[in-house]
């Protein structure tokens, strides 16, 4: 029996609360990461709602400057490192081992180890809160100095060090175990050419995160220690230095929180057009031409100190829009002549790609340097970032919810909800921070708890504020939508969707051994699509037969 088909004794029949904490089943620790992953969603929207309300007009005192910049830096600190991140692993780590035929996760141990240590780092963070000095407040980079013990005192900055750390360490284990299931666990034939594009979207992303994010907890490790007394991160050097160790981290994270967003939303649009994706070998290259180049531009983040080589970091960051733009021509081609059902995941990946166009063509814009000292500092760079991660991955992601939703649960989501949340979010989107892009223009800072009474400000930071208002109420949408589709179920079936990858070959939810039945031959990357079109080519012969008998 082969190694992708054999059982193993991890895994074992554990039902209840229980199989949440100590199952060693892929689908049960990614659905575990998922659900604190979307708790901690919830919480980081709180912190911006609260933030928005501060700056809906000038000189408001909803908190001190203290609690705000608490308030920016958790709002950060937990979407990246405990949602946005950790949910792109947690996507991988479930679906993966079902679309390359897999019966379990290579390392599952390692993998609930890893769990574990993210979700205490999470909750360490948290607790910064409560602690003396408050919560971390040098934002989600907490550049040094700014960070050390001198300028930042308190044991809550020391809880967000030791709270990443942690978050970073669990993130990159179970990664390791996402990387090493592809490589070792897939099914017979299933070559790496024959991968879905979602696996190869959590390929890239779980290579990203194993070669970078050692880095980051290398450079908080030596921030703790400069924070007691070790003297790491001194003057002009040790301030570069410390950059040029986060933005290692920083840049190749930004794919991290998008490939696998990217992937759900190209798996949603090929299903729903009836094709199979289109320019898949180009694809492939160019999310592995991202990776390494995402891996090369870290300094386009310190343009302005004067310590990197701005024209190096220009060519490289530019060079990025070579594979993005293979991306979008690829899902051009699907679209085009397909029998396209504009279901709600549809609706969601083809938002997800319109909205992240504005972020990433705002992105050419600050990859320049004599364009970035003007936008460095400004709400350009705030826009920028949402349009990426908020109106680009955070689309991406509902498009894979609705998409996998029946695959994980049995049941349909309600689509007149989900298109309520659609629109709801879609305007709260661009209404919250198209805006930013004007501000920014118009010299507002960013990092800023309070401003003055400027001509325009007021205005378009009220229209942000109602916007965020409006995204929260999306979420309400979503949430209740989850509610209803539990507790009054529509049954899916195992394939509503006529799915095109493994994952709709089983059950729905998928057994702990993934797979009942014999795998389909896999002959592409789409074998289900294979073999519903040798189908029809078998029966096309068979009324020829009979027409011509």
């Amino acid at each position: 029996m082969s190694v992708a088909s054999a059982p193993t004794a991890q895994h074992t029949r554990i039902t209840g609360l229980l199989a949440a904490t100590v199952s060693t089943d892929h689908k049960r620790m990614g659905l575990t990461v998922g659900v604190c992953s979307l708790f901690f969603f919830l919480l980081g929207g709180v912190f911006a709602l609260l933030m928005r309300t501060q700056l809906a007009q000038p000189d408001m005192r909803l908190v001190s400057d203290n609690s705000y910049n608490q308030l920016f830096t958790m709002h950060g600190s937990t979407m990246i490192y405990l949602f946005v991140t950790p949910m792109a692993i947690a996507m991988a780590m479930y679906l993966i081992p079902l679309q390359i035929g897999a019966v379990g996760l290579s390392g599952a141990r390692l993998a609930l180890a890893g769990l574990w240590t993210w979700l205490c780092g999470g909750l360490v963070m948290q607790q910064g809160w409560f602690a003396s000095g408050g919560a971390g407040r040098d934002g989600w980079s907490s550049y040094a100095p700014l960070s050390n013990g001198t300028n930042t005192p308190g044991v809550g900055q020391d809880l967000w060090v030791i709270g990443v750390i942690l978050a970073a360490a669990g993130m990159t284990v179970m990664a390791a175990c996402v990387l090493a299931t592809v490589a070792r666990r897939r099914a017979p034939r299933m070559s790496l050419l024959r991968m879905p594009v979602f696996t190869w979207t959590g390929l890239v992303s779980v290579l990203m995160v194993v070669g970078a994010f050692p880095i980051l907890v290398l450079a908080l490790v030596l921030l703790y220690i400069d924070r007691h007394g070790g003297h790491i991160y001194t003057g002009f050097t040790g301030a570069i230095d410390y950059q040029d160790l986060f933005w290692f981290f920083g840049h190749p994270v930004v794919y991290v929180m998008f490939f696998p967003y990217l992937g759900a939303a190209a798996e949603a649009i090929a299903v729903c057009s009836h094709k199979r994706w289109f320019g898949y070998t180009a694809f492939v290259v160019s999310i592995m031409a991202f990776a390494a180049l995402s891996m090369s531009v870290w300094s386009h983040h310190m343009y302005v100190t004067g310590g990197v080589t701005n024209q190096y970091f220009a060519f490289t960051s530019t060079a990025l829009l070579v594979p993005a733009g293979i991306e979008y021509f690829d899902a051009v081609g699907t679209l085009v002549g397909g029998s396209i059902v504009l279901r709600t995941s549809m609706l969601f990946a083809l938002t997800f790609f319109i909205q992240f166009l504005i972020g990433g063509l705002s992105g050419i814009f600050v990859a320049s340097p004599v364009l970035d000292y003007q936008a460095y500092g400004t709400y350009i760079v705030v826009a920028h970032f949402h349009y990426t991660l908020f109106a680009g991955s955070i689309f991406g992601f509902f498009a894979g919810v609705y998409h996998w939703f029946p695959k994980i649960t049995g049941a349909f989501l309600r689509e007149s909800l989900g298109k309520l949340q659609l629109a709801l979010m879609v305007i709260g989107t661009n209404l919250t921070f198209f805006p930013m892009f004007f501000l920014g223009n118009d010299g507002m800072p960013r990092r800023i708890s309070r401003y003055p009474t400027h001509p325009g400000w007021g205005t378009l930071n009220l229209l942000e504020s109602i916007g965020a208002g409006i995204i929260a109420l999306g979420v309400l949408v979503f949430l209740i939508n989850i509610l209803v589709s539990l507790r009054r179920r529509v049954p899916a079936g195992d394939d509503p969707w006529l799915g095109h990858t493994l994952e709709w070959a089983t059950s729905s939810p998928p057994p702990p051994l993934n797979f009942e039945r014999p795998l389909p031959p896999i002959r592409s990357y789409a074998p289900l699509l294979d073999l519903r079109l040798e189908e029809l080519d078998r029966a096309r012969e068979r009324r020829e037969v009979t027409s011509s008998g």
